[in-house]
């Protein structure tokens, strides 16, 4: 099994590219199903879970190319033969949920398995199945599955109003009500830049929807939709990501393809810790401003506020600020896992349910650590860059699901890393 280890040895600087959003990409891949045209996305992600979903979108009966060393996906959902998503497939990435809305809505029955992902705690997909509901879909839940049929073949417009923000359940309606009779009303919609992405992408292949990046969502339903070409916006969580590299080791990073609005509260934090973020015309670029990091308080919360998925990292900085930092995590209820590693590699952490206290310390030292989610795993590398000594993170399988060419990227920057065999 692959490991990464990690020698901290001071400041890093360079340009480091960004690639285009997981997240989003795997929103916008089961849109193919919506449509018998082609759907082609570019600046696509090379990551195991963009293959997890060319997987199951493939066993549908689905074609899908990988093009230009994977940046370009060409998808064609001309001729599903089947509507099964199997559990083999669905439990290794929660994503895969979202091909039910999609042929629900053009082919009026699907069965998709409970789907999996990071165990970072209960994420039902209650809400996804509450919309789908409202409009007018019968769904019976048994032997793991959901069997799902839209009576007379098509479902209806509705008024869907989430009791809290759920970016999946947002998704998976988003696509469904493109085809449905009638006008839905997504009301306590997420206003990810994901979710923007993926209107626009409708949009382009003939879906006629207004308001998305605010609460309220309006689609009108169309008989049918066409083909696209869309590129895939860039991924805000890696962009944070590695905004951090400078911050926590000193020295200054341009992120290529970044941009302000995709992290604006993220960067907040960041000026507030002492760390510099200017916009070029290439990206953004990021430096500590002066001596060591100052701590804050972080409350992660639905965009536009601070990201769960980069709190994780962002407790690998506070880890060596001046000061003491409060975390309080909002969204899941199991994100602190990565908590106990970083106490290994030297942290004072003291976890109280969905609060962290970090106390933080000159310098960390470098150990061997396991990763246990997909975040968790690179804020544990983003601490081995700033640890006296050598840091070995097992389990990076979980890396490669959200990650591309992590190694390669922190090399061109100077950091000494490597993928070893063990």
């Amino acid at each position: 099994m692959d490991s990464i280890l990690v020698r901290g040895n001071g400041a890093l600087s360079g340009a480091i590219p960004i690639a285009g959003a997981k997240n989003a990409c795997l929103t916008l891949m089961p849109a193919t199903l919506l449509s018998d045209e082609p759907l082609t996305l570019t600046n696509a992600p090379r990551l195991s879970d963009i293959r997890t979903m060319t997987q199951l979108l493939q066993s549908l009966g689905a074609e899908v190319a990988s093009l230009q060393d994977g940046l370009v996906l060409a998808l064609s959902s001309h001729s599903i033969t089947n509507f099964r998503a199997d559990y083999d497939i669905v439990r290794k990435m929660r994503a895969s949920i979202l091909v039910l809305g999609p042929m629900l809505a053009r082919y009026g029955h699907a069965e998709v398995s409970l789907p999996g992902g990071c165990a970072i705690g209960a994420r039902p997909v209650d809400l996804h199945l509450k919309a789908l509901e409202a409009m007018g879909a019968e769904l019976d839940l048994r032997d793991g599955y959901v069997h799902a049929r839209a009576p007379g073949g098509r479902l209806k417009g509705a008024v869907v109003e989430f009791p809290f923000v759920s970016v999946g359940a947002t998704e998976n309606a988003l696509m469904a009500a493109t085809l449905a009779r009638g006008t839905t009303v997504l009301k306590t919609a997420a206003r990810e830049p994901e979710i923007v992405d993926l209107a626009r992408c409708l949009r382009k292949m003939g879906a006629k929807i207004d308001g998305e990046g605010t609460s309220t969502i309006t689609i009108e339903g169309v008989d049918r939709l066409g083909g696209a070409t869309h590129q895939v916006v860039t991924d805000r969580i890696e962009l944070g990501t590695y905004m951090l590299v400078p911050a926590i080791c000193g020295g200054e990073v341009e992120c290529i393809g970044g941009t302000l609005d995709l992290v604006e509260s993220f960067a907040e934090k960041l000026d507030e810790a002492g760390v510099s973020v200017s916009q070029t015309n290439r990206g953004l670029k990021v430096a500590r401003k002066n001596g060591r990091i100052r701590a804050v308080d972080v409350t992660t919360a639905p965009f536009p506020g601070f990201p769960t998925d980069l709190q994780a990292q962002m407790m690998a900085l506070l880890c060596t600020a001046d000061g003491v930092s409060v975390l309080e995590e909002k969204i899941f209820e199991n994100r602190f896992m990565h908590a106990p590693e970083l106490i290994r590699m030297g942290a004072r952490i003291e976890v109280h349910g969905g609060t962290a206290r970090v106390t933080g310390v000159e310098r960390l030292r470098g150990a061997p650590v396991m990763a246990t989610d997909l975040r968790a795993s690179v804020s544990l590398i983003l601490a081995g860059l700033a640890a006296e000594g050598e840091t070995v993170v097992r389990r990076v399988y979980h890396l490669d699901r959200g990650y591309e060419r992590v190694e390669e990227k922190l090399r061109a920057c100077g950091a000494h890393i490597e993928r070893i065999s063990e």
